[in-house]
């Protein structure tokens, strides 16, 4: 996954979300706009690419947007040659985390109407007569809008459709099951993928499956880290104020003055080696940020895994 600040150029900021387009985006449009054939010179090439990352970009910020309006964390987006990654932190519910996703497609379907109307118009007033490059954009872009949408809407883990399904298996699942669920079947998926991209001999569809097996895996990998983490014993009293999840008991905090592990619900957010006092304690659930007084309960809210 591209980073925001490694070999990424800041577009503009709008409503606290940072736009980010990484480099390798210039060496991909370059060598995309020369391979589109279509209109009667490059300017228009360069137009259809632009209105595919414009189309992209609205379709994060949806993901960003809704995220905030549940009450997550989303500041920035990256816009690379396979698409954009806008990072959302949602709260750890899975009707947050569905409504964050489901958003970005919702972008797509909003935009159809609009992009559909445009193009009737073009056919109704001779267009592609007229003005047939004009026409031919229209035509594309709309073409462009459904097929975005088509693709991200796949049951295939990390689309945003392997994530809807992720989510709904959440609220029947539990949060370490249902993930583990939805990076099974979208191995599968990756898969096949693969064997498309090779039928087919297509770079772009390989570049997209190796994307899409490495957060695959890593998503495995954390729904085996979240069933370990849901066997831990749980302290009584206290409950993140953000996930309602009672803590884990052990030595799972590290210090960051002496860099020692210690139990900081036992010491009351003080490291026992160096006296080092904090103010705010994270939860290792959904990784939020609390003063200890906040996280005292009179009764335990428990969370499902």
């Amino acid at each position: 996954m591209p980073s925001a600040r490694q070999g990424s150029i800041h577009l503009f900021r709008y409503s606290g979300i940072d736009v980010f387009l990484h480099w390798s985006w210039f060496v991909v449009a370059a060598i995309e706009i020369q391979r589109t054939g279509r209109y009667s010179s490059l300017t228009w090439n360069v137009l259809e690419y632009l209105a595919i990352f414009v189309i992209v970009t609205l379709h994060e910020f949806g993901h960003a947007l809704a995220c905030r309006q549940v009450g997550g964390r989303a500041d920035r987006i990256v816009l690379w040659p396979l698409g954009g990654v806008a990072y959302v932190d949602p709260p750890p519910r899975p009707g947050a985390t569905l409504w964050s996703i489901a958003a970005g497609p919702l972008v797509n379907v909003a935009l159809f109407p609009v992009l559909l109307g445009v193009f009737l118009l073009a056919r109704s007033l001779g267009w592609a007569t007229t003005t047939p490059d004009l026409y031919t954009l229209a035509k594309w872009v709309l073409i462009i809008d459904v097929g975005l949408f088509a693709f991200n809407i796949l049951p295939i883990y990390p689309l945003d459709g392997g994530q809807i399904l992720r989510s709904l298996l959440w609220f029947v699942l539990g949060r370490a099951r249902s993930l583990m669920v939805a990076t099974v079947l979208g191995l599968i998926g990756v898969a096949g993928f693969i064997g498309l991209a090779l039928w087919r001999q297509d770079v772009w569809l390989g570049a997209i499956a190796v994307f899409m097996l490495m957060n695959c895996w890593g998503g495995l990998q954390h729904a085996r880290a979240l069933l370990r983490f849901a066997k831990l014993p749980r302290r009584d009293g206290f409950a993140c104020p953000r996930c309602k999840t009672a803590p884990p008991v052990g030595e799972y905090w590290k210090c960051g003055h002496c860099g020692q592990p210690f139990d900081t619900f036992q010491t009351r957010a003080a490291c026992p080696h160096c006296a080092a006092q904090f103010a705010q304690t994270k939860c290792l659930d959904c990784g939020a940020l609390h003063p200890m007084n906040d996280w005292m309960v009179g009764s335990l809210v428990p969370s499902r895994f």
